[in-house]
């Protein structure tokens, strides 16, 4: 069963998490690092579990683990085992079932169960970008065959899934040529389901320069591709961006845009400023254009989803 439209069907909206490794900073760790937050799930997965609570309690219906840039060939090179890194993998599914199951089984008010679905646990699958750990994830230049592409990719979707995730988020894809990867290998997993969402640089293309729309358009036809979206791309984008991919596909569009900042991949810092209104805000002027998945990325806190669920169990 597809777990996205078994809460679309019920509910209008599913309220994802916001920014783990930005939080994982907030609350003291050091990520200036290529495995990034992959190095707490390694050094520290009780902060992780610690930080999914935090975002079930703020109304999050959904988790994105924590093993975005976790992959084997990252976690090899740190000299781990090819067995230790996929079981490091699958320990972000572990973490993030057990913060939502202990949540959920607290929520003991009737009422408040009524007013929410159990929250989801999204499995992250980021690029190959994200291994690369150069910022190419927001340019989508690497040279890899889709066929390259698949073979990276399959050992940790394989554990994930494995692990129990309820679903993939294979996020801030930077070319159509990746997304088609994951496609492909989907189908070597019956009945999983995952969203693609790509990272864009403007109000009409992902990373790469390649259409949002276009790739919404391939993407509609795959049964397996829960929702097709954007994350880790600036707010400003959003609306436009929602528009073009809505009028290319009918599968629910997911948006978890940043903070509105730049983030500098070679000193792994951010400029710039925040956007002016709330994020909440924000996000409701996403949701009438057509979003139906909505959170947060990079630098977003538990307050800004506490925002959207402010507004959004009115709808």
């Amino acid at each position: 069963m597809n777990p996205i439209q078994h809460i679309l069907d019920e509910f209008q909206l599913i309220v994802l998490d916001g920014a783990m490794a930005t939080e994982l900073e907030r609350h003291g760790h050091d990520l200036n690092d290529s495995l990034w937050s992959a190095k707490i799930l390694h050094e520290h997965p009780e902060s992780i579990k610690r930080v999914h609570r935090d975002y079930f309690e703020a109304g999050a219906d959904c988790a994105i683990t924590a093993s975005y840039q976790a992959t084997v060939e990252g976690y090899v090179q740190r000299g781990l085992s090819e067995n230790e890194a996929l079981e490091m993998i699958q320990s972000s599914v572990r973490i993030a079932v057990q913060a939502r199951d202990e949540f959920w089984a607290e929520v003991t008010n009737e009422a408040n169960q009524q007013h929410r679905p159990k929250p989801l646990v999204a499995a992250s699958v980021g690029p190959y970008g994200a291994f690369l750990a150069d910022g190419s994830e927001y340019r989508g230049d690497y040279k890899l065959s889709e066929e390259e592409l698949v073979e990276f990719h399959r050992p940790r979707m394989k554990a994930l899934i494995e692990a129990g995730a309820d679903i993939l988020a294979c996020e801030t894809i930077p070319c159509l040529v990746e997304a088609k990867a994951i496609a492909r290998l989907l189908k070597e997993f019956p009945g999983t389901y995952a969203w693609i969402s790509f990272s864009a640089k403007d109000g009409q293309h992902i990373s790469n320069g390649e259409s949002a729309a276009a790739c919404a358009e391939w993407l509609n036809d795959h049964e397996q591709v829960a929702a097709v979206g954007i994350n880790c791309t600036l707010p400003q984008f959003i609306p436009s961006l929602i528009h073009e991919m809505r009028s290319h596909t009918d599968k629910p569009v997911v948006v978890y845009p940043n903070l509105g900042e730049e983030y500098d991949p070679v000193t792994k810092t951010w400029h710039g400023t925040t956007c002016a209104e709330t994020f909440g805000q924000n996000a409701r002027q996403w949701y009438e254009v057509g979003a139906r998945l909505i959170g947060g990325c990079c630098r977003t806190q538990p307050q800004d989803i506490k925002e959207i669920v402010a507004w959004s169990r009115e709808v």
